[in-house]
């Protein structure tokens, strides 16, 4: 009976990392200013955006692989439990969207800036 409680604790302790693989993505640190940025400044920015919603993308895959691996480790796991779960997986995942999709929206509103002020009049 010790050795199976011992096992039992050897892989709760091991199954730690795995669920914590799953590393937020970090969000450029400025957009760039649409009245004063260059054509090459708004496109980079415009990439950074594009690259951070694409690891967004992969946070979510991420998450979704971590939470169905929690679910087959811990098969005992009640449907109050893995509902739980579920809410929190849904949470983490559209807080990255919200962000992602925030960084979105105010980097279309400077694009819309730089263009009126680059519009030929």
């Amino acid at each position: 009976m010790k050795t199976l409680l011992s096992l039992a604790v050897i892989a709760a302790l091991g199954a730690g990392p795995a669920f914590a693989a799953c590393t937020y993505p970090k969000a450029p640190d400025s957009i760039p200013d649409g009245s004063t940025s260059t054509l090459e400044q708004m496109l980079a920015g415009q990439r950074a955006v594009k690259a951070f919603d694409a690891s967004i993308t992969e946070y979510q895959a991420c998450l979704e692989t971590e939470h169905n691996a929690a679910l087959a480790a811990n098969p005992q796991l009640t449907d109050e439990q893995k509902a739980e779960r579920v809410k929190i997986l849904a949470q983490k995942q559209n807080a990255a969207v919200d962000e992602a999709q925030g960084l979105a929206d105010r980097l279309n509103a400077q694009i819309r800036v730089y263009k009126e002020k680059n519009a030929k009049k």
